[in-house]
């Protein structure tokens, strides 16, 4: 944008003054004069401002003399799918100009109509334009230097190739991330930003490196329309999904709903019509939704929603930009001329910066998947692991000494006289008691070891590729590491010992089976007395007995 401004501030201003002619008069007439009355001066050289739909005359006039030896050139800004006929001094046939198709001027950029000016102009000589213009439309007029005008050809291809580019670009990625977590947000962003790269190619002529598509879309703005409708669209269903309108702003999302509605209708319609009023409900619409996302994102921003911030820092340069284009287009006014520029560059930056919120909105939601799963998956007292996810660690380690015929233990143990502790000391002594307890036997694990709190005090420690007797002396160093020292928690001291029952497993036993044993074991310990380790060495069933 810098390198385009400071283009634009090099050139030097040429006097001219602009008038028009309303109706159509046959080309003969007007360059014979008849109608060199009827001509009325707009008292601004800058732009052919044209609020109606269909042909009109234009006569830009020199002020001063434009002298040949600059290879000047008559510069249309901005024409769109506008074409023209100019008559120069002396021309017989006029020189046609469009966008695209066959009167599509190739050696030049899609930023403007250049007529060559060989003979110059004299002071008062005049050049007559026939506009055919199929939406109002407001074009910019100066003349510029053949040399300065490359450079702004340059200037402004490589300024529509890396917005074109960027967007194109984005949508991929949006592609990618569609398809690769199923997202559904990612495929409105990914259809927002392909139907607005057509909806811009199409109305400044970048699709003309495409002959036969060129000639197709040459001055028809049906295509364009029909792109613009689908992006508002879609864009209004990306915004309403992304800022979670339906949980947060449901009215907000029926009125954005209602305005997609109306879009859609409206491209249906424009591929058979090119009625004015089309595009003017288009405008309106295109208002109405500008308004609705901007109160949901500051209304969300406030509430602290970031969704809402990205939306309001991405969309509020789109919005200003595109409420200044319609107000263009509506005839309210003529508009900078830098907004030729700024207008499709801000669809780029919009994107650039909404794919990153929509990043981090995805990061936000894996952080708390990630969160709830840890929650689900651990323990909130202990931080061992919950009795689900234990119980899966073990059967998939049961499968696996099954495999390789390595050994694997297991220890069940619990706290003695766990219920004379809440009885007397209170419970929340005793979850300290319990999360103390863990911390001490996790300290004493391996760091391939597995505990698992199976329910209130009973805990459970899977010890792959172990056999019960180094299970066994596993299982004493941890009895040891408990009952070492007492617990002081809230004034109360409290002894704490563990009662523990240990089992190998045993060629084609069960999760279940084993598990059964190791509890058996422990049975059997708090039998003989507690603080003491029982390891269990033949299947034995009994049913669970009540527990002190």
């Amino acid at each position: 944008m810098l390198l385009l401004l400071a283009v634009a501030a090099e050139g030097r201003a040429q006097a001219l003054d602009v008038s028009r002619l309303d109706g159509d008069p046959v080309p003969a007439r007007i360059l014979a004069g008849d109608f060199d009355a009827d001509f009325v001066p707009l008292g601004d050289g800058r732009a052919l401002s044209e609020r109606e739909t269909g042909v009109h005359w234009w006569r830009i006039t020199a002020l001063e003399a434009i002298p040949a030896s600059s290879d000047p050139l008559l510069v249309l800004h901005f024409p769109y799918l506008s074409r023209v006929e100019a008559w120069r001094p002396g021309d017989r046939a006029p020189l046609r100009r469009a966008l695209m198709g066959a009167d599509a001027d190739l050696a030049h950029s899609a930023r403007a109509f250049f007529i060559p000016l060989p003979q110059g102009l004299e002071r008062g000589q005049h050049v007559d334009v026939r506009l055919h213009a199929p939406t109002p439309i407001t074009i910019g007029v100066s003349v510029e230097s053949a040399a300065w005008s490359h450079r702004r050809d340059l200037a402004y291809a490589g300024w529509r190739a890396v917005i074109l580019s960027t967007m194109l670009v984005l949508a991929v990625l949006a592609l990618g991330f569609w398809a690769g977590i199923g997202e559904r947000a990612y495929a409105y962003l990914m259809v927002t930003l392909l139907c607005q790269v057509l909806y811009l190619a199409t109305l400044g002529g970048d699709l003309r490196i495409f002959p036969g598509l060129a000639g197709l879309l040459s001055g028809d703005p049906r295509a364009g329309r029909v792109f613009g409708f689908l992006a508002l669209a879609t864009s209004n269903g990306f915004l309403g999904h992304f800022l979670e309108l339906r949980l947060r702003q449901p009215r907000l999302l029926r009125a954005l709903q209602a305005c997609s509605g109306v879009a859609l209708l409206l491209a249906a319609l424009a591929v058979f019509s090119l009625s004015p009023y089309v595009a003017l409900v288009g405008n309106l619409v295109i208002l109405a939704s500008v308004l609705l996302v901007l109160f949901a994102s500051v209304s969300g921003s406030v509430r602290g929603q970031r969704a809402a911030r990205f939306v309001l820092i991405s969309w509020l340069p789109l919005m200003t930009l595109v409420t200044m284009r319609v107000l263009q287009l509506l005839g309210v006014w003529d508009g900078p001329y830098w907004l030729a520029y700024a207008y499709p560059a801000g669809f780029a930056v919009a994107g650039l910066i909404i794919t990153v919120g929509l990043a981090d909105k995805m990061h936000e939601l894996r952080r708390d998947r990630d969160q709830a799963s840890h929650m689900a998956s651990y323990d909130a007292l202990t931080g061992a692991s919950s009795r689900p996810v234990i119980e899966d660690l073990l059967k998939a380690g049961v499968d696996e000494a099954h495999k390789s015929g390595m050994p694997f233990s297991l220890v069940f143990f619990d706290i003695d006289h766990f219920k004379r502790i809440n009885d007397t000391h209170g419970h929340r002594v005793g979850d300290e008691c319990i999360r103390i307890v863990s911390l001490r036997v996790r300290n004493r694990l391996r760091t391939y070891d597995q505990i698992g709190r199976y329910g209130g005090d009973e805990m459970v420690v899977l010890l792959p590729c172990t056999g019960l007797r180094e299970a066994v002396g596993v299982a004493e160093n941890l009895r040891s590491a408990v009952n070492s020292r007492p617990i002081a928690v809230d004034g109360a001291v409290v002894d704490v010992t563990l009662s523990l029952g240990v089992a190998e497993l045993q060629p084609g036993e069960s999760p279940g089976q084993l598990l059964e044993r190791a509890d058996a074991a422990l049975y059997a310990s708090k039998s003989a007395g507690r603080d003491r380790v029982i390891g269990h060495i033949r299947p034995m069933l009994r049913e669970r007995g009540a527990r002190a």
